[in-house]
């Protein structure tokens, strides 16, 4: 395994009615079925499917799913469950029901998405829809649209949710079928190989089931990020508090120290906020950070979820942040915040948390960060600790560690 890659975490609690699951097969379709303990769920021949299957329609319209399952016993499988389109790239991984080439795309960047109100930012069957339902169950935080309730399960289901006190939503319900939505067995490790075979550029744990999760050790350097893990609920319950550490200088902390005070979950710096003052160079909290990253980073052995994050709130030259993306073996993003028009602050970041290296998270601004730093000295409207403009960006972090809020 490459040094940094995630590794894929088998949860115990699998059944072994989950080990036997068999996927189903298409009359005529070629279809690989790969080692579930080597690399990941079916994938389908193209050129097999696109010998039997009509022509895409010109705009896929998920009205007609029931219609082509029921009347024309056309398999889910060959259907993509988000738009309905017939030209299928591969299988969905938390449902039963194929997933089309611009779906695919969509669900990896956006899956790990989350609002400030610590839930999804999209449907969790097909990544988008405007109006959300959020399940009801305090250790879950998955959403969905009213169109898959109404497409997938039945006509009226949304409406039917919507009057209802308390809803449990198809990832918490024993039940695995409704209508034609069908929960995956084992999709937490299906979710692990979709995103191992789909993505170039996201990488991910496997995601852990509630009783699995465990209190977060967070070690947070020169910016203490107590407040922002408190508000999300990690740190803080009478339930079984999560931990965190907090150091403003390193220079003298050791190897064994680090592993004493460990094992850590999550390690977090940052440079200080531009305008403030420093004891240190600016490159001097990078340099530091990666140094005690390095001790703090589990073996490559380790199957246990790791993660870690870094901010420069404008203070390292673009040297230095170049030579930190080469240490950190990622790319830089870049997220801003916006008053009306104006960019009142932004911050570069390097972590290997997946909602970070979204499309959907980078700014989309082209931004002149000197001068936008020089802007803030002038106007004396000194800029925001880091942690206040990457908050979101730890809510993935509920997959794998206990959150009380």
């Amino acid at each position: 395994m490459a040094q940094g890659e995630p590794a894929l975490v088998l949860s115990d609690t699998d059944s072994a009615e989950d080990l036997e699951e068999v996927e189903p097969s298409f009359s005529g379709i070629t279809i690989e079925l790969q080692d579930e303990e080597s690399t990941s769920s079916d994938v389908i021949c193209l050129d097999s499917l696109e010998e039997i299957m009509p022509a895409t329609p010109t705009s896929p319209n998920r009205d007609f799913i029931a219609h082509e399952v029921n009347e024309n016993q056309r398999r889910i499988e060959e259907i993509c469950i988000c738009c309905g389109s017939f030209q299928i790239h591969t299988q969905h991984p938390l449902f039963h029901g194929g997933i089309c080439t611009p779906c695919t795309e969509n669900f990896l960047e956006t899956f790990f998405l989350y609002d400030e109100d610590g839930f999804q930012a999209f449907c969790t069957i097909c990544c988008s829809g405007k109006t959300l339902l959020m399940c009801d169950d305090p250790t879950c935080n998955r959403c969905y649209c009213l169109e898959c309730l109404d497409v997938l399960v039945s006509p009226g289901t949304a409406e039917k949710v919507k009057a209802t006190n308390t809803w449990l939503c198809f990832m918490c319900l024993p039940l695995s079928s409704h209508g034609l939505l069908k929960r995956k067995k084992r999709w937490r490790v299906k979710l692990k190989c979709f995103y191992d075979q789909e993505s170039n550029h996201l990488e991910i744990y496997q995601p852990l089931s509630a009783w699995e999760r465990k209190p977060i050790n967070v070690l947070s350097l020169f910016d203490n990020i107590t407040t922002e893990m408190k508000n999300l609920g990690f740190l803080g319950s009478s339930l079984g508090d999560g931990r965190l550490t907090y150091l403003d200088d390193v220079t003298n902390v050791l190897r064994t120290d680090v592993k004493e005070w460990g094992p850590f979950d999550f390690i977090f710096g940052s440079t200080p906020p531009v305008g403030n003052s420093y004891e240190h160079p600016p490159a001097w909290y990078f340099y530091q950070y990666h140094r005690i990253l390095q001790y703090g980073k589990p073996t490559e052995s380790s199957q246990r979820p790791f993660f870690w994050m870094f901010v420069d709130n404008l203070v390292l030259e673009k040297e230095d942040r170049e030579t930190a993306s080469r240490f950190f073996q990622t790319e830089a993003v870049t997220i801003h915040r916006k008053h009306a028009e104006t960019v009142q602050n932004a911050v570069i970041l390097w972590s290997n948390i997946p909602s970070v290296k979204s499309k959907y998270s980078l700014s989309d601004l082209d931004l002149d960060l000197d001068l936008l730093a020089k802007d803030i000295l002038k106007t004396r409207l000194l800029s925001q600790r880091p942690a206040t403009l990457v908050r979101k960006f730890f809510l993935p972090l509920r997959e794998y560690f206990k959150c009380f809020s």
